[in-house]
Protein backbone atom coordinates (compact mmCIF):
# COMPACT_ATOMS: atom_id res chain seq x y z
CA UNK A 1 0.00 0.00 0.00
CA UNK A 2 1.38 3.43 -0.89
CA UNK A 3 1.66 6.22 1.75
CA UNK A 4 -1.44 8.03 0.47
CA UNK A 5 -3.62 4.93 0.80
CA UNK A 6 -2.05 4.09 4.18
CA UNK A 7 -2.71 7.50 5.73
CA UNK A 8 -6.29 7.59 4.43
CA UNK A 9 -6.89 4.09 5.79
CA UNK A 10 -5.47 5.06 9.19
CA UNK A 11 -7.68 8.15 9.24
CA UNK A 12 -10.71 5.95 8.71
CA UNK A 13 -9.63 3.56 11.46
CA UNK A 14 -8.95 6.42 13.87
CA UNK A 15 -12.40 7.86 13.12
CA UNK A 16 -14.08 4.53 13.81
CA UNK A 17 -12.08 4.21 17.05
CA UNK A 18 -13.22 7.67 18.16
CA UNK A 19 -9.67 9.04 18.18
CA UNK A 20 -10.16 11.96 15.75
CA UNK A 21 -11.48 15.43 16.40
CA UNK A 22 -12.61 16.81 13.05
CA UNK A 23 -12.88 20.44 12.06
CA UNK A 24 -11.44 23.68 13.38
CA UNK A 25 -13.50 24.05 16.56
CA UNK A 26 -13.16 20.42 17.62
CA UNK A 27 -9.41 20.45 16.94
CA UNK A 28 -8.89 23.68 18.91
CA UNK A 29 -10.84 22.21 21.81
CA UNK A 30 -8.74 19.03 21.74
CA UNK A 31 -5.51 21.01 21.64
CA UNK A 32 -6.57 23.21 24.55
CA UNK A 33 -7.51 20.14 26.60
CA UNK A 34 -4.13 18.56 25.85
CA UNK A 35 -5.65 15.60 24.00
CA UNK A 36 -4.08 16.22 20.58
CA UNK A 37 -1.08 14.07 19.70
CA UNK A 38 -0.86 15.19 16.05
CA UNK A 39 -2.64 17.82 14.00
CA UNK A 40 -3.09 17.09 10.29
CA UNK A 41 -3.83 19.89 7.84
CA UNK A 42 -5.24 19.37 4.35
CA UNK A 43 -3.32 20.79 1.43
CA UNK A 44 -6.28 22.86 0.25
CA UNK A 45 -7.01 24.43 3.64
CA UNK A 46 -7.65 28.16 3.29
CA UNK A 47 -4.83 30.54 4.25
CA UNK A 48 -7.07 32.24 6.80
CA UNK A 49 -7.95 28.97 8.54
CA UNK A 50 -4.29 27.91 8.40
CA UNK A 51 -3.25 31.18 10.12
CA UNK A 52 -5.96 30.88 12.78
CA UNK A 53 -5.16 27.27 13.66
CA UNK A 54 -1.45 28.14 13.61
CA UNK A 55 -1.96 30.48 16.56
CA UNK A 56 -3.38 27.65 18.67
CA UNK A 57 -0.62 25.30 17.51
CA UNK A 58 2.00 27.80 18.69
CA UNK A 59 0.25 28.37 22.00
CA UNK A 60 -0.14 24.66 22.77
CA UNK A 61 3.07 23.29 21.22
CA UNK A 62 1.19 20.58 19.31
CA UNK A 63 2.94 18.89 16.39
CA UNK A 64 1.19 19.90 13.16
CA UNK A 65 1.85 18.44 9.72
CA UNK A 66 0.76 19.58 6.30
CA UNK A 67 -0.31 17.02 3.75
CA UNK A 68 -0.96 17.21 0.02
CA UNK A 69 -4.28 15.47 0.72
CA UNK A 70 -7.30 17.51 -0.22
CA UNK A 71 -10.46 17.86 1.80
CA UNK A 72 -12.28 15.66 -0.72
CA UNK A 73 -9.83 12.80 -0.16
CA UNK A 74 -10.05 13.18 3.60
CA UNK A 75 -13.83 13.27 3.34
CA UNK A 76 -13.79 10.00 1.43
CA UNK A 77 -11.70 8.39 4.18
CA UNK A 78 -13.57 9.64 7.24
CA UNK A 79 -17.03 10.45 5.95
CA UNK A 80 -16.92 14.17 6.75
CA UNK A 81 -15.52 17.08 4.77
CA UNK A 82 -12.86 18.83 6.82
CA UNK A 83 -9.35 20.15 6.43
CA UNK A 84 -8.21 19.85 10.04
CA UNK A 85 -7.87 16.61 11.97
CA UNK A 86 -6.73 16.26 15.55
CA UNK A 87 -5.37 12.77 16.19
CA UNK A 88 -6.05 12.07 19.86
CA UNK A 89 -4.19 8.79 20.21
CA UNK A 90 -0.42 8.29 20.52
CA UNK A 91 -0.40 5.05 18.51
CA UNK A 92 -2.24 6.51 15.54
CA UNK A 93 -0.14 9.68 15.71
CA UNK A 94 3.13 7.72 15.63
CA UNK A 95 2.00 5.86 12.52
CA UNK A 96 0.51 8.86 10.71
CA UNK A 97 3.28 11.43 11.20
CA UNK A 98 5.97 9.65 9.14
CA UNK A 99 3.41 8.81 6.46
CA UNK A 100 2.47 12.49 6.16
CA UNK A 101 6.15 13.42 5.82
CA UNK A 102 6.64 10.70 3.21
CA UNK A 103 3.62 11.98 1.28
CA UNK A 104 5.03 15.52 1.21
CA UNK A 105 8.40 14.27 -0.03
CA UNK A 106 6.74 12.17 -2.74
CA UNK A 107 4.62 15.10 -3.92
CA UNK A 108 7.53 17.57 -4.11
CA UNK A 109 9.55 15.18 -6.29
CA UNK A 110 7.02 15.70 -9.08
CA UNK A 111 6.87 19.50 -8.96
Amino acid sequence: MNPRQSILSLMGLARKAGKLAMGNDAAVESMEKGETRLLILAGDLSPRTRRNIGKTVEATGVTAVDTPLGMDEISWAIGRRTGILSVNDEGFAKKMEPLCSELLIDETQYL
